[in-house]
């Protein structure tokens, strides 16, 4: 049996909580995690702590949160660790070199879609938003690209006519958590192949704006039905209809015409 690796866990949102989950589950070591600084929020503007944070705290395990990730200061803790392995799940901020190639296993990431379709800030809205048929997760290995790195290991899911940005979170959150842990018992058996991206098979998923959301009625019922469920819960779909403005969820399609 394999010695149980050094692991660094970098990650910030409820998207990233099931692969710490999952890797507090498994045999090996989760020695620090990394997250972004705490937020205020709500109209209190209370401070308040990223969901990583919390039940890192609640595992007893060391938090760091940088305001810058090239801090010198941070690269020497993590260092100091002697990781074996870097796992990145939603942290928000793009890696340095220093880091990414630190550990002795490299970096490996769990995004949110089926590379090297939807590179970038959100991939689940977009395979929404674009009518896509099925989504998953990627287990990828990092490099100084966005989202560009080798792929490890993808999963498979399929997306519902019913299916919101805000319910795939959930799925691919928890499928992620279910997809590290089995990268990780193949890293450490060496049964983990990697395979280049296909950069003409690429697409981006940049960051919503909340004009996105506007409604166009002259185009067809399913690029409508597809933007409100890609866009619910943020930054959700608006429309006038008499010149009043409303918003709409849970759009069904039928021939002929479309339901909101």
């Amino acid at each position: 049996m394999s010695d149980p690796l050094r692991i660094i866990f970098m990650g910030t949102p409820d998207f990233a909580v099931p692969s710490l989950q999952a890797l507090l589950d498994c045999p090996d070591q989760v020695v620090a995690v990394v997250c972004q600084p705490d937020r205020r929020q709500g109209r209190g503007k209370k401070l308040c702590p990223p969901p990583v944070k919390v039940l890192a705290e609640e595992a007893e395990i060391p938090v760091f949160q940088p305001t810058c990730i090239c801090d010198d200061e941070l690269l020497a803790t993590i260092t100091a660790l002697q990781p074996d392995l870097i796992v990145v799940t939603a942290y928000g901020r793009i890696l340095p070199a220093q880091i990414l190639n630190l550990p002795r296993f490299g970096t490996i990431n769990v995004h949110g879609s089926l590379l090297p379709k939807y590179r970038g800030a959100a991939p689940i809205q977009w395979a929404v938003i674009n009518g896509e048929n099925e989504t998953g997760v990627t287990i990828m290995q990092m490099d100084e690209g966005v989202d560009t790195g080798d792929i490890l290991l993808p999963i498979t899911i399929p997306i519902t006519e019913e299916e919101t940005s805000g319910t795939l979170f959930g799925k691919l959150a928890n499928l992620g958590g279910q997809a590290l842990f089995e990268a990780l018992s193949r890293i450490k058996q060496g049964d983990l192949p990697s395979t280049p991206q296909d950069d003409a098979l690429s697409c981006s998923a940049p960051m919503l704006k909340k004009e996105m959301g506007h409604l166009d009625w002259s185009k067809s019922a399913q690029n409508p039905h597809c933007l409100i469920r890609g866009l619910d819960p943020w930054p959700s779909a608006y429309g006038f209809i008499d010149k009043r403005r409303f918003r709409f969820f849970k759009p069904q399609v039928k021939i002929g015409r479309a339901h909101v």
